[in-house]
């Protein structure tokens, strides 16, 4: 196996922290809220570890951290860097691979197959940059509604990103969405 490196840097969240992998460390991605929801995921298990973690977020090659606001990312990136890093060098999986439910349902009306291929080819790659992630809900009265993990949980910008970037691209394309809300 080969080594990886580990890289931070800050996000539009201060309270989230994008570690960025030189390799693919997981196929899915997925949003840790709490510790006990980590049985598939040895990695987000152990920085729930820790008392400052709110929030683990896996992404195809990025972890984002979502601290307490008690502690200073200046305390912490850098060993954190470190701790990732060790963990995917020594050969532990940073995720448990369990049957995932397709994305796309057969009883997925035809605008909800267009919606979550926009998202997936759009939206989803845009906002992983940022490290967080945007995940479908469901699309009822013409209400788009989303779930924000990662660094687009809880930040700042991230109503913003929402109505002025997300709800307006969609608009364009989807003239028949009032509105696009998050869950």
């Amino acid at each position: 196996m080969n080594q990886v490196d580990v890289f931070y840097e800050a996000t539009p969240n201060p309270e989230s922290m994008k570690f960025i992998i030189t390799e693919t460390i997981a196929s899915t991605s997925k949003n840790y809220s709490m510790a006990a929801e980590t049985d598939d995921c040895p990695l987000a298990s152990k920085l729930f570890g820790f008392p400052w973690t709110s929030e683990v977020f896996i992404g195809s090659n990025f972890v984002t951290v979502t601290k307490q606001d008690w502690v200073d990312w200046e305390t912490l990136a850098a060993p954190l860097s470190d701790l990732i890093k060790e963990h995917i060098n020594t050969g532990q999986p940073v995720m448990v691979e369990k049957a995932m439910v397709n994305e796309e349902s057969n009883n997925d009306s035809e605008i909800v197959k267009q919606i979550k291929q926009v998202l997936n080819r759009e939206i989803r790659p845009a906002v992983a940059i940022d490290g967080g992630d945007i995940v479908f809900h469901k699309y009822e009265n013409n209400i788009l509604h989303l779930y924000m993990q990662g660094a687009c949980s809880g930040c700042p910008s991230s109503m913003i990103t929402l109505k002025q970037g997300i709800e307006v691209r969609m608009q364009e394309l989807f003239p028949e969405i009032k509105e696009v809300v998050a869950v």
